[in-house]
C-alpha cells in the first residue's frame, strides 16, 4: 500500500445510527443501528493482548504492558489493545514510501499517538492535524466546545511521498503584503540575499553593492529563474543580477547603504502551504479569486445534503481528496480498513487512485456499493466477504439474520429499513423509491427479507397488507427457502400495478429467491423514469472455483 487512511471508532460509549433520507412528500426517514462503539475488556482483549506480547516489535510490546499497568483493564486498555493489533498489520503493509493518517478525536487521541510512535518509531511521526468538524456547541459543561478532530500522520520512512496543496491568499493578507503595483501587475519586494558570508561568486560585488559588507550573500531564489525560464546553471551570479535588472525586476534602494530587492508579483505565487490546523472559517476574508469561500472550504464540515449520506461518522470528500492528493500519486494503492460509508474510496476513484476498502458490515458495504456506482457510471470493482452463492447466503442467513437482511436488500438495489429491536420494521426490511411518470412523483417499493428455512402462504398476505397500508406501488418478497406454488397463486392473486408511463403492468407482490438474484435469472420489475431503466439489472457474476466464498475481513 502507498497511503493507509483510517477512520475508526473512536471508543465513545455510543451507538450510531445510518440514516437513509426519504424523497419529498414520503414519510419519515428510516434509522438503523450501524455499529456499537463501545469496547469491554474480556477474553477477546485479553487474546489479542496476549499476541501483541509475541510479535516481533518488542517496543509496541513493552509499551502496551505498560499502558495497561497505567489504565487497568478497562474499556480504553480493550480499545487501545485493538488498535495495536491492527496498527501493526497495516505498518506491515505499506511501502517504504509510504504513509499512514489515522483519524481520532480527543476520546483517545493521547494514548493513539503512544501506540503509533511504538508501531512506527518516534522518528516517523510527521504531524498532528486538527480539523476542524463543526461550526460550535453551545451544551458546555465545564469545558471549551469540542469542535475538533484529531488526524496523527505518521510514515514508514523519511522517503515518503509528500506534495502539499496551497491555500490561496486571502484579500487582507494581500493589502498588508503586496502594497505595490505596476503596469505588470501587484507586487511585494522580497530579498535578493541570505544570511552568512560566502568567498565565491554569491559573494562578490554587484554594481555598487557588497553583500559580504552586510554579513550576507546573493540568493537568488530558483523559483525566480524557472518562471523566466532562465538555465541558471549556464550563468555566474553577477549575470544573473544583470538579467534581472534587465527585466525591470530589482528594486533599487532609495537610500544609500541598502541592498536590492526583486519583485514578487502576486500571480506567480501559488499561495500559503497546507499547515497542520485545517480549520473552516466562514465569514472571514474572502479569498483571491473572487470566490466568496471561506478559509479551508474544501475540508468544511457536512452540511450539504448533496454529500450527506446518513452515515454517523461520514467525512466530506474534501478532506480525503486533501489527504490523497498530498500523500500518493495517481494510480497508487490507498487503503481504508474501516471504510464506513466509503468516502476514502469514493475520492481515490476520484483522483485516480488504485484502492482498497474493508468493513465488517453487510451495511456498509451495500452502502459504498450503491455509492461508487451512483458517483462512477460503469465503474468495475470487486467485493470479497459477501456471500456469492447459494450456500454462501445460507451461512450467512445462519450467522446473523440482520446482516442477511442488509444484504438482500442490497440484491435489489433497496435501502434497509427497521433496526434489529424485534417489531420495529412494522413488516419492512427494505424500501425501493422510484419515479414512473412524467411529474415525478416519488412512489414507494416496499421488500420483505425472509432467510428462514420454511416460507408460506400467510406471508403473502401480511406483504400485501403491508403494501396496502403504506401505500406502496409494489411489493417485493425475497426469499432464501423455495417458495411453495399456493405462495405463487395468493401473490398473483392481488393484481398489478399498472405503470403511468407505458401502461404497462407490473405484478403488485412479486417472489424473489436469492438463487435467481445471485444468478442472474430473476429481478425486480418496474419502470423507473430516473435510472433511464429497470432499477435493478444483476451484473455477471464469477462462477467455478474462484468463486469460493471469502471470510468477510
Amino acid at each position: 500500500m502507498d497511503l493507509v487512511y483510517l477512520d475508526p471508532p473512536f471508543n465513545s460509549n455510543a451507538n450510531y445510527n445510518v440514516l437513509f433520507k426519504s424523497p419529498q412528500g414520503q414519510q419519515s426517514q428510516a434509522q438503523i443501528e450501524a455499529f456499537e462503539d463501545t469496547w469491554h475488556w474480556g477474553e477477546q482483549a485479553e487474546t489479542e493482548f496476549r499476541e501483541l506480547l509475541r510479535q516481533e516489535n518488542t517496543d509496541v510490546a513493552q509499551m502496551m504492558e505498560a499502558l495497561r499497568r497505567f489504565l487497568g483493564e478497562n474499556d480504553m486498555m480493550a480499545y487501545l489493545t485493538m488498535m495495536a493489533n491492527r496498527l501493526l498489520q497495516l505498518h506491515n503493509v505499506l511501502k517504504p514510501t509510504g504513509s499512514l493518517y489515522l483519524h481520532c478525536d480527543p476520546t483517545a487521541s493521547h494514548y493513539l499517538k503512544i501506540v503509533l510512535d511504538g508501531v512506527f518509531g518516534k522518528e516517523n511521526f510527521r504531524s498532528e492535524i486538527i480539523w476542524r468538524r463543526t461550526n460550535a456547541h453551545n451544551k458546555l459543561s465545564k469545558q471549551y466546545g469540542p469542535i475538533h478532530d484529531t488526524i496523527l500522520f505518521y510514515s514508514v520512512s523519511d522517503k515518503i511521498i509528500f506534495n502539499p496543496g496551497h491555500r490561496p491568499h486571502t484579500l487582507g493578507y494581500i493589502k498588508k503584503s503586496f502594497p505595490y503595483k505596476d503596469p505588470r501587475g501587484i507586487f511585494q519586494s522580497n530579498v535578493l540575499t541570505g544570511d552568512g558570508t560566502r568567498n565565491g561568486e554569491s559573494g562578490s560585488p554587484w554594481k555598487n553593492y557588497n553583500p559580504t559588507e552586510k554579513g550576507r550573500h546573493w540568493a537568488i531564489p530558483h523559483k525566480l529563474t524557472a518562471e523566466l525560464k532562465i538555465d541558471a546553471a549556464k550563468l555566474s551570479t553577477q549575470e544573473l543580477l544583470d538579467l534581472l535588472d534587465n527585466k525591470q525586476l530589482i528594486l533599487h534602494p532609495s537610500k544609500p547603504g541598502g541592498m536590492p530587492r526583486y519583485k514578487q508579483y502576486l500571480d506567480t505565487t501559488a499561495g500559503v502551504l497546507f499547515q497542520d490546523i485545517w480549520a473552516y472559517q466562514p465569514g472571514t476574508d474572502k479569498l483571491l479569486f473572487g470566490t466568496d469561500e471561506g478559509i479551508d472550504e474544501d475540508v468544511k464540515w457536512l452540511d450539504a445534503d448533496d454529500e450527506k449520506l446518513g452515515y454517523p461518522t461520514q467525512k466530506p470528500l474534501g478532506l480525503l481528496e486533501r489527504i490523497i492528493n498530498t500523500s500518493s500519486n495517481p494510480g497508487d494503492v490507498v487503503l481504508d480498513p474501516f471504510c464506513g460509508c466509503g468516502t476514502a474510496l469514493h475520492a481515490a476513484q476520484k483522483l485516480g487512485r488504485q484502492w482498497i476498502g474493508i468493513d465488517i458490515t453487510h451495511l456498509a458495504i451495500s452502502l459504498i456499493e450503491k455509492r461508487l456506482r451512483d458517483a462512477f457510471p460503469g465503474i468495475a470493482f470487486e467485493t470479497h466477504g459477501t456471500p456469492k452463492d447459494f450456500a454462501g447466503a445460507q451461512d450467512l442467513a445462519r450467522r446473523d439474520k440482520y446482516q442477511f437482511q442488509w444484504w438482500a436488500c442490497s440484491l435489489v438495489n433497496a435501502q434497509p429499513y427497521g433496526g434489529k429491536k424485534k417489531g420495529a420494521d412494522g413488516g419492512i426490511d427494505g424500501l425501493i423509491f422510484f419515479q414512473d411518470d412524467a411529474a415525478g412523483t416519488a412512489k414507494r417499493i416496499v421488500v420483505s427479507v425472509k432467510g428462514g428455512d420454511n416460507v408460506n402462504v400467510a406471508m403473502m398476505r401480511d406483504l400485501a397488507h403491508v403494501v396496502e397500508r403504506e401505500k406502496a406501488a409494489i411489493g417485493l418478497f425475497v426469499t432464501l427457502a423455495k417458495p411453495t406454488e399456493p405462495m405463487r397463486k395468493e401473490a398473483a392473486s392481488v393484481g398489478f400495478y399498472e405503470c403511468p408511463h407505458n401502461r404497462k403492468a407490473y405484478p403488485k407482490i412479486q417472489i424473489l429467491t436469492i438463487e435467481g438474484l445471485l444468478s442472474g435469472h430473476e429481478r425486480a420489475q418496474y419502470l423507473d423514469l430516473s435510472q433511464g431503466a429497470v432499477t435493478f439489472k444483476k451484473a455477471p457474476r464469477e462462477t467455478g472455483p474462484k468463486a469460493k466464498q471469502a471470510k468477510l475481513l
